[in-house]
């Protein structure tokens, strides 16, 4: 999210704008040609990719998603709070815990939906408006198996040309820590904030339009 407030003068703009946000286009790549072998019993995936009221949104509208929770990961537990995060000194980054059922949704299907439309693996540091090192593309493998199948699909990708600038999204370590709880369904409690209205509707839109046989009815 932006961490500078929309002036004033933008708000009415942006307001005028809800519910009419167009849907944004997921980037039709292929499915990962390696999974996580098949186990009883909900698994846990953490992600970085941009804000987590968009990445975590996303996540929410997936079949056998049980629970998405918004926070930091990559840094210290003292460090793990959106005031320090947001100096861009603690090597946090804003990041989603997803909590699945692997028997209805694979750890493969779930980088497919990272990669294609939860947010721009091609951005450096930065999505959309946010700019810094805790906006970073990043994958926190739970296991050493996710982490294969992660380096292994960052690969297919690559060697497919599936997007038309090289990913930069990085394959790190670190612990998860939760947000705030004002962070944690914020699409679902503000559906008419500003943020929400222009930059993750369009985004959940395009999943849901993109990859209908995957999303929650």
């Amino acid at each position: 999210m932006i961490r500078i407030s929309a002036t004033l003068a933008a708000l009415p703009l942006l307001l005028a704008a809800c519910g009419t946000a167009q849907a944004e286009r997921a980037v039709p790549i292929p499915a990962a040609a390696r999974d996580v072998s098949p186990s009883a019993g909900l698994q846990t995936a953490v992600l970085a990719g941009g804000c987590f009221w968009g990445m975590e949104a996303v996540f929410q509208q997936v079949k056998g998603v049980r629970d998405v929770v918004a926070g930091y990961a990559g840094g210290t537990a003292q460090t793990a709070n959106y005031g320090a995060v947001s100096s861009e000194t603690t090597r946090h980054a804003e990041a989603i815990r997803i909590t699945y059922d692997p028997r209805i949704v694979s750890y493969a299907t779930l980088l497919r939906v990272y990669f294609s439309i939860a947010h721009d693996p091609t951005q450096l540091n930065r999505q959309g408006p946010d700019s810094g090192t805790s906006y970073r593309s990043a994958i926190f493998p739970q296991t050493p198996e996710q982490r294969a199948v992660a380096a292994a699909y960052i690969a297919q990708l690559g060697n497919a040309h599936a997007f038309p600038r090289p990913i930069v999204t990085r394959i790190e370590a670190g612990r998860f820590y939760p947000a705030e709880d004002y962070h944690q369904d914020f699409f679902r409690k503000n559906p008419t904030h500003p943020y929400i209205v222009r930059w993750d509707k369009p985004k959940v839109a395009g999943f849901r339009a993109g990859f209908p046989q995957l999303a929650m009815r």
